[in-house]
């Protein structure tokens, strides 16, 4: 009996996600969109800097390295710290910008802007290493957080979008109230997956960093 009251719920879960997904299929489209050019804008202002620019950046990251060879010490509880301070700044910052309705433009630039560091650092960190090297280190440094911390932005852009949206439709007070308690739970389940996304760069990709560094 428990097991098939698990698979019952998993399967509402699971139909949840997907009508969500359905329903807003437009705007993901849209998000994303958005989010691959602050990417390729990042990969055209690197393919663009300067001599001089190029050298800092590369001596930047040969540092960096050099660093975490001469037994450098993570303080990874520190990162942690820094980390979720960092996410819950800018999902409470993008829920508060959201829940303004006239706030949707901001929401599209913190989305664009994500892709241009997402781009710029993926551009420069190959340009200093090489392909080989490079995506290693990538690996090592930001692809597995950014598994995480990439889908929830775009989803909680989503959400200012969909209250943007209901609230154009029905603005009665209660409609409003309804709305925007609907987006605060949706934005409290995402930030336990940025917590997750911050465990991860802490524990996780600084161990790997640690064990890949003679590599580079």
């Amino acid at each position: 009996m428990r097991e098939v009251r698990k698979r019952r719920k998993a399967n509402n879960i699971k139909q949840l996600i997907l009508n969500h997904f359905y329903e807003n299929i437009k705007a993901y489209i849209i998000v994303i969109i958005i989010f691959i050019i602050g990417i390729v804008a990042g990969v055209i202002f690197i393919n663009n800097t300067n001599e001089t620019q190029s050298t800092e950046i590369q001596n930047y990251i040969t540092s960096f390295i050099n660093s975490l060879k001469q037994d450098y010490h993570i303080d990874k509880l520190e990162l942690l710290k820094k980390s979720l301070g960092d996410n819950f700044i800018l999902i409470l910052t993008m829920w508060f910008i959201g829940s303004t309705v006239i706030g949707i433009p901001i929401i599209f630039g913190i989305v664009l802007f994500r892709g241009f560091c997402i781009g710029y650092t993926v551009s420069s960190i190959i340009a200093s290493l090489g392909v080989q090297k490079g995506l290693i280190f990538l690996f090592t440094t930001v692809f597995l957080q950014n598994l995480i911390f990439i889908p929830v932005v775009i989803c909680m852009t989503v959400s200012c979008i969909r209250l943007y949206k209901s609230i154009m439709r029905d603005k009665r007070r209660e409609n409003i109230k309804l709305e925007i308690i609907r987006h605060t739970l949706f934005s409290i389940v995402l930030i336990i997956f940025l917590i997750v996304a911050a465990l991860v760069e802490s524990y996780i990709s600084t161990n790997l960093l640690m064990i890949c560094i003679n590599l580079f």
